[in-house]
Order: structure tokens, then sequence, then C-alpha cells
């Protein structure tokens, strides 16, 4: 099975730590953070991994080399020259992923425990060309679901009762509130809707949000999920707490 990690963001609301090293290497609990990625990963059954680099890049290649890539084959999508974003980013990794496997996709700042595989496995029964990990914490920002289809159809921003894509109408009867994890699973079916308009530097959720008419993105719904983004210094004091 493969998988990506998004490691290349700046991590600029953890600076001063990112000053010096790369988001994707600040420890919790004594371990860099893309180690835990990594390693549940494996654990889950996921024997090739491509790794996006961008900010102290360098310094990621040097951790997976000194550990001999933790006994698995890595592969760099190497973005130093750009940094893409999470759309960008998928669309240069695609040449990694011919075929018709799909892969998970997962960001490195994130902490969970969601089970990969059963993840995986459900993606794989299914007939969508993305599934969304997807669960009810409090956010103020949601994806929105069709109740019946379970199918992706908008986004609010239910403070500012911002919606997206433009023209959709958020109606509760008919939709689903879930608060995206930052992992997903991804068939190589949906690089079709790739096209021309998709270049250079976007977001993967832009993406969906403007695509879901055609690709079939659906949502993976976890209940009880325990997860935590360390995209910040009080997130980070919290995920030392939780694991370890």
């Amino acid at each position: 099975m493969k998988a990506m990690i998004f490691a290349a963001g700046l991590g600029t609301r953890l600076k001063p730590l990112t000053d010096r090293i790369p988001k994707a290497l600040v420890p919790v609990g004594g371990m860099p953070m893309l180690q835990h990625v990594i390693l549940k990963l494996k654990q889950a059954g996921f024997s090739e991994i491509v790794i996006n680099i961008h900010h102290f890049g360098e310094q990621i290649i040097n951790f997976l080399q000194t550990n001999q890539n933790f006994g698995i084959t890595i592969h760099i999508s190497d973005e130093r020259d750009e940094l893409l974003d999470t759309g960008g980013g998928i669309k240069k990794a695609a040449p990694f992923f011919s075929g018709n496997e799909p892969f998970l996709v997962h960001n490195v700042d994130i902490l969970s425990d969601i089970d990969l595989k059963a993840l995986y496995e459900s993606h794989l029964y299914s007939t969508n060309d993305a599934t969304l990990l997807v669960s009810q914490r409090e956010t103020s920002r949601y994806l929105l679901f069709d109740k019946e289809s379970a199918r992706l159809c908008g986004w609010i921003n239910k403070q500012t009762r911002q919606t997206k894509p433009e023209g959709f109408v958020y109606r509760p009867e008919q939709h689903e509130a879930y608060a995206f994890s930052g992992i997903h699973v991804i068939s190589p079916s949906l690089f079709r809707y790739m096209d021309e308009h998709w270049t250079g530097k976007f977001s993967i959720t832009d993406f969906y949000l403007q695509t879901c008419k055609e690709a079939h993105i659906g949502g993976y719904i976890a209940q009880h999920l325990q997860l935590i983004d360390i995209g910040k210094p009080e997130t980070l004091v919290q995920a030392e707490q939780l694991f370890t």
C-alpha cells in the first residue's frame, strides 16, 4: 500500500522552533512528528511512502537516511524551488502513483488514533475518487455532505456564513456538516479532473469543492476520533500530554 505525507509546510505558527528545523522534525514526546506518522503508516501496512519537502528539506532527507527510511521504501517529492500547497503537491507527486492503486494522504502535523487500514479498505470498497476522514469535532469551518449519498457537496464557515463553491446553498435538512481531518485516500482516477486549470500552487480542499459535482468525493465518518493538529504552540503542548 502507498501513502503520501505532507511535510513541506513552513510551520510559521510554530516559530521560533521552525526557525532552525522543519515542522516535520519538531519533536512530540521525544519523537519527531514525521516519525510518528511514518511508524503509524508502517504499522497499518503501508510499505511505500512519498514525502514532499520544502522548508529545511535537506534536514528531512538526512533524517530519513540516518534512520534507513525506517525499513520501508520512501521517495522524496522535492518542492524546495516552489512550495505547491496540498493540491499542487499531490499533482506533482502523481508519477509515484501510476496505475489504479489508491494511496493515503496524511498531514505531518496530525496525530490521531484512527485505524488507517480500516479507512483505506473502506475506500477500496467504495466507488469514490477520494474518501475524506471527517468527524463531528468542534470547528468553525465544515465540509458538507449530502445526507442520502454521503457525497461532498460544499463547505461552510459557520461564523461568517460564507459557503463554497460559488452558488452553493447550505440546507441543514439536506446536508451533514463534518470537520476534515487532513487524512484522506485518493484513487488515481481523481487525477483526470486536474486539468490545465489546476497548475502550480493550489489547495486540495479547494479542488475537491470545485470538482465535487463531477468527481465522487465521499466521507468516512469517524466516531469518537481522538485527533490533534499540532499547528501551534498550545496544541503542541496538548500533543505532548496525549502522546507521552
